[in-house]
């Protein structure tokens, strides 16, 4: 079972999850607060209803319903923001119940709820709140309080990088066996050319995608970029995140450099394989999935040489310091002009992506709930 939540890369977390749980079982269901059912359901509760109800404490329940495509639900409306209210006035999770017998409940994502009588597993993406909070908006206050309050009811936390399981360990002080890394899966679509954005040719552009926002080390990118003295065009695609508005003058400043807002899966895929490179130097990650989607598609990869992006990397892209400005103008200046190197890092990249499959996936999910269920009987 999983929940999906919002953002881009939960969001293909949960699907890459859901599609694994698919291979792994015949016997799973999506926990969904508004489920697009055959039939009505309440409209969400504003936000006086929410802590209205975030008031009464004790256990909200889940009922089955069956999907428009006769997929197994469970229905619980409006329960992932009531549980947020009901986190901040009770300081623990909501609890759930749900009908039949228990089973394992993976949550795509810290939610402050739990699955009465189930073996809880949270998805933590990354701990950047608590070890480098001037890189995010999140209170790592709350985050560490939600954190804390989770492992009290979970079996497990889970993980996308071992680089994460460290910095989970380290963060919250919990047991080294209490993390457990099991990558992801990294699912693409052909990369159609004619999805490219207008005045864009293949190979002809650079690419830097995701949320704009201060991890991703866009002010020292578009220094680089600007050093580099590289004609083609560098393109930013992604939705506007915390700190963009810092971000936005320097694009604008920048010769050469395209903003593109939030685009589609199709868009998105035309983008990363028909690119000359993606440049990701990012400051902190928890996984860095445009670098797995990128090598997948059979494009050269420019990224951080440490952390969980080197880590994803796995050896087969050109890694540079990311607070280095001259390293990175000069990693553009080779992927530009260098056409043994360029090739070398598809190929590295092919061949490492393999590591990102859905049946790799669903092998180590498959290990961590066989676990999880040994240990509880």
């Amino acid at each position: 079972m999983l929940v999906t939540a919002g953002g881009t890369g939960v969001s293909s977390y949960a699907r890459a999850l859901r599609r694994a749980h698919t291979a792994i079982s015949d016997d799973h269901r999506l926990l969904s607060d508004r489920a697009a059912l055959d039939r009505p359901t309440p409209a969400p509760l504003g936000r006086t209803g929410r802590w209205l109800r975030a008031l009464v404490p004790g256990a909200r329940f889940a009922h089955a319903r069956t999907g428009p495509a006769g997929e197994p639900l469970l229905l619980a409306p409006d329960i992932f923001r009531i549980a947020q209210v009901y986190f901040d006035v009770h300081r623990r999770p909501l609890p759930v119940r749900a009908p039949g017998p228990p089973g394992v409940m993976h949550w795509t994502y810290p939610v402050p709820l739990h699955l009465v009588g189930w073996h809880n597993l949270y998805t933590v993406h990354d701990v950047i709140p608590l070890l480098t909070p001037e890189l995010t908006h999140i209170d790592g206050r709350r985050y560490r309080r939600l954190l804390d309050r989770l492992a009290e009811c979970a079996a497990r936390f889970v993980t996308v990088s071992e680089s994460a399981r460290a910095e989970i360990i380290r963060a919250t002080g919990c047991p080294a066996d209490f993390a457990i890394d099991c990558s992801l899966a990294v699912e693409t679509a052909p990369a159609d050319p004619r999805a490219l954005p207008a005045g864009l040719q293949p190979r002809d552009f650079l690419l830097v995608c995701g949320t704009v926002e201060r991890r991703k080390n866009l002010n020292t990118l578009l220094e680089a970029y600007r050093r580099s003295g590289v004609a083609m065009p560098l393109v930013v695609a992604g939705p506007d995140g915390w700190g963009a508005d810092e971000i936005a003058g320097l694009l604008a400043a920048t010769p050469g450099a395209i903003r593109l807002p939030y685009l589609g899966r199709r868009e998105m895929h035309a983008l990363l394989g028909h690119a000359r490179a993606l440049v990701m130097p990012s400051l902190a990650e928890g996984f860095g999935l445009p670098v797995a989607e990128a090598m997948t598609l059979g494009t050269p990869v420019m990224t951080s040489d440490r952390g969980a992006l080197a880590e994803t990397a796995g050896g087969a892209a050109l890694t540079v310091a990311p607070d280095d400005a001259a390293a990175l103008a000069d990693g553009i200046r080779r992927l530009n002009a260098d056409e043994g190197l360029w090739a070398a890092l598809r190929q590295a990249g092919l061949r490492n992506a393999t590591r990102f499959t859905r049946e790799r996936f669903a092998e180590r999910l498959t290990r961590a709930y066989a676990a999880v269920i040994t240990e509880a009987s």
